[in-house]
């Protein structure tokens, strides 16, 4: 009895031994030279963890610089100082930073636009849109639910009092994220200093837009007409302008017969305290 309980324990010892001895040859076999820049890159990230540039936070980003997988203006968050200095530890250019922020083309609020119906159900735009298109009477508009708000990363957002997004400039990044989870299209980057926005994405016609929205673009052309620098022009039934061409003088929005055009002045939007 007692000669088997030794011979078993001294099996189990030598089986020990032996799994020890696999496992040192294998952990030397599969081991992965860490880069240890990617500790100090990733110190050097703002550490928002936002995965805005692609990569799983900024950790992920960090790896994908080491390995030169990346450009540092790849991160939206970080300022121009912050990407001078990762370029600077990685021996390359930074590059020009161009930011942008995002803006809501969409002017449909709760007064102006009609509503098909009431809605019932998860406080999602995505889910509202996946309903008969939502029920707005715009299948263009804003939903108004707030899903852009919810996920921002940055509180750079709140819902108004009259159904739509508005963004805090002062905080955006432009990181995007909105951009992503809006089922419309209505969340767009845009340059800060871009001097008028279009705030309506509906490719229908005048008649259609009319009869679901009093903000839409009705593509009536007046906007056309009275530019001098021929910023303006009204393509798919939609104004579109030319930002290099755009002076910002107002004259559009002055006669836009629908106020779907806002003239914003390069002015930076910051959100009053609440």
């Amino acid at each position: 009895m007692v000669s088997s309980m030794v011979t078993a324990g001294a099996v189990m010892g030598v089986i020990g031994v032996l799994f020890s001895i696999g496992l040192f040859y294998a952990a030397r076999a599969f081991h992965v030279e860490e880069d240890e820049r990617v500790e100090l890159l990733t110190n050097m990230l703002p550490g928002a963890n936002c995965g805005a540039c692609g990569f799983s936070g900024c950790s992920g980003l960090a790896q994908a610089l080491a390995a030169g997988r990346a450009q540092p203006t790849q991160c939206s968050v970080a300022n121009s100082e912050q990407l001078a200095k990762i370029a600077e530890f990685l021996g390359v250019e930074a590059g020009p930073v161009e930011r942008q922020v995002a803006r809501v083309m969409c002017g449909g609020t709760s007064a102006k636009a009609t509503q098909l119906a009431g809605y019932v159900g998860l406080e999602d735009c995505r889910a509202a849109h996946l309903i008969a298109s939502g029920p707005k009477g715009c299948t263009y508009g804003c939903l108004g639910l707030g899903t852009c708000v919810q996920e921002c990363p940055f509180d750079a957002m709140v819902l108004g009092p009259d159904g739509l997004p508005v963004v805090d400039e002062s905080v955006c990044t432009g990181c995007g994220i909105c951009v992503q989870v809006c089922p419309r299209g209505i969340m767009q980057l845009v340059s800060p200093e871009a001097p008028l926005t279009v705030r309506c994405v509906s490719p229908m016609a005048g008649k259609q837009v009319r009869a679901v929205c009093q903000a839409g673009c009705i593509a009536c052309k007046i906007c056309e007409r009275v530019c001098d620098q021929d910023a303006i022009h009204v393509i798919d039934n939609l104004a579109r302008v030319n930002e290099e061409l755009c002076n910002g003088c107002g004259a559009c929005v002055e006669k836009c017969p629908t106020h779907c055009l806002e003239l914003t002045d390069g002015q930076v939007r910051v959100l009053e305290a609440v």
